[in-house]
């Protein structure tokens, strides 16, 4: 029997058990496999890697694990002291947009208040998620590790937090999104894009109170819900400064 030793930094510890985080994983194998596949059958998603080391040389996830390898595995988001001759990060996308699944539903609306373009639903399969990513080319964003390894996924990323606020600036910090936040353009039930519409249009879906109290309204383009600023306002406002503000105390 083979056996090759494994050696996971930083966040990639995260996916691991408690007795495999930061020390050395002797792995035995007796199939002839690729590098890629035996990180993944050690818990960790082939899109949270940047790069790999074997006996101090880089490789791509191609590479056939052979017996007595001596591996080094690094996260995306880690900042290396050396700078690799090989990486397996995905190339950025030109658009950052986002498909998110089933547990992700308040980080969904979240991402659409802060302006991005994010697709949810609740009855998404593994199967849609991977194809909408692959094929549209959005960044998967879920809480499910075995999703992130479908061959189909390139840009994904495994949400560690739980809280719904947390959860938003973890995914600020990770794809540094903080400067190209634009609040107030997507509705938060579809996504749709938000267009001001004149008072005189939409006057006799609004309640009688806001008819007297507000002038300014706009209309989403896909699904028509009217938005307009009112005490649901003042709170995603605070709700946005608050997100905003964990970028300064960083």
């Amino acid at each position: 029997m083979a056996v090759a030793s494994f050696c996971f930094h930083a966040e990639l510890n995260d996916f691991l058990p408690r007795y495999k985080r930061q020390v050395i994983i002797p792995h035995s194998f007796g199939e002839r496999a690729s590098i890629k596949d035996m990180i993944e059958a050690l818990g960790v998603p082939h899109t949270e890697v940047d790069c790999m080391e074997v006996n101090a040389n880089f490789v791509n996830f191609s590479y056939i694990v052979q017996d007595k390898d001596i591996i080094n595995v690094y996260p995306i988001s880690a900042t290396l002291d050396i700078t690799p001759s090989v990486s397996v990060r995905p190339k950025p996308l030109s658009v950052i947009r986002f498909v998110l699944d089933i547990h992700l539903g308040k980080l969904a609306t979240s991402l659409r208040l802060l302006g991005f373009d994010t697709l949810y639903r609740n009855d998404y399969d593994d199967q849609e998620l991977a194809n909408i990513s692959f094929l549209q080319s959005r960044i998967l964003l879920t809480r499910d590790k075995g999703l992130l390894m479908r061959s189909l996924v390139t840009h994904g990323y495994y949400v560690r937090n739980t809280n719904p606020q947390q959860q938003i600036v973890e995914v600020l910090q990770r794809f540094d999104l903080f400067k190209v936040v634009s609040p107030f353009q997507r509705c938060l039930r579809c996504n749709g894009l938000l267009r001001p519409v004149a008072k005189e249009s939409v006057i006799d879906e609004l309640p009688e109170t806001v008819k007297t109290q507000n002038n300014e309204f706009h209309r989403c383009e896909d699904c028509a819900q009217i938005y307009w600023q009112g005490t649901h306002y003042e709170r995603l406002q605070q709700f946005i400064e608050q997100v905003l503000d964990s970028k300064t105390a960083d």
